[in-house]
């Protein structure tokens, strides 16, 4: 089998969330950050063709990257990467030597704010946080604009660093503020439908592909309702 590029893709941001992973046969491939604060699910284009965990997929990739029109294939023991006269065996992990994915899906236990965020804001959002070092991503509405605002929050709630502030979409009248931390935001870029709940947990699912994460909520710093 070969990696398409949009595969590769999925996978090099798998990789940024946890370096150890879990294949499954298959195009359904699923990740979680290993403080378990991040799950991301995606449908490749690509069909895996055998069970297996790899315990550094960053290094994964680089081997796969070696040499051009790389084949994959399979033993006991290993990953096969087959190019031209190159066959390199690359072995293996066992699966308890991995933080691997729940097989079940999450469902959000309610919903209490809902919205669109477009990848223009999504871009924006995380090169203004890089630039400002803020700890703290906010989605918050007084019930009529939804803002996300970049910063770092104290103990107290309240920000202690610049903050940055975009208008990303109309509220519902009802106010809100979920926090989240920004070492907790790594979607490939696009455009998503955002769903959060004040229980501590958020789904953000691609608009354009199938391609869903789902983000703990920092509850005690966040509020839901008047």
């Amino acid at each position: 089998m070969k990696l398409s590029n949009d595969t590769v893709n999925v996978l090099k941001n798998f990789a940024s969330i946890n370096s150890g992973i879990e294949f499954k046969k298959g195009k359904v491939l699923t990740t979680m950050s290993t403080n378990k604060t991040v799950l991301a699910k995606a449908t490749l284009q690509d069909e895996i063709d055998d069970n297996f965990c790899i315990y550094d997929l960053n290094q994964f990739l680089s081997v796969y990257s070696i040499n051009d029109g790389t084949e994959l294939e399979f033993d006991e023991q290993n990953v096969i990467f087959k190019s031209g006269r190159s066959k390199i065996k690359y072995r293996k992990a066992a699966k308890n030597l991995i933080v691997a994915a729940p097989d079940k899906t999450l469902a959000l236990p309610s919903k209490d704010a809902e919205f669109t965020l477009s990848e223009e804001d999504y871009k924006a959002i995380m090169k203004s946080a890089g630039i400002l070092e803020s700890e703290h991503i906010v989605f918050e509405s007084d019930g009529g604009k939804i803002y996300a605002t970049t910063c770092t929050i104290g103990q107290d709630g309240n920000p202690t660093s610049h903050t940055n502030a975009i208008e990303v979409a109309d509220g519902n009248g009802e106010p809100f503020k979920a926090v989240f931390l920004r070492d907790n935001f790594k979607m490939i870029p696009g455009h998503y439908d955002i769903e959060i709940s004040s229980k501590g947990l958020a789904s953000f699912s691609n608009t354009k592909v199938d391609l869903d994460y789902w983000i703990a909520v920092e509850v005690k710093l966040s509020s839901f309702g008047g």
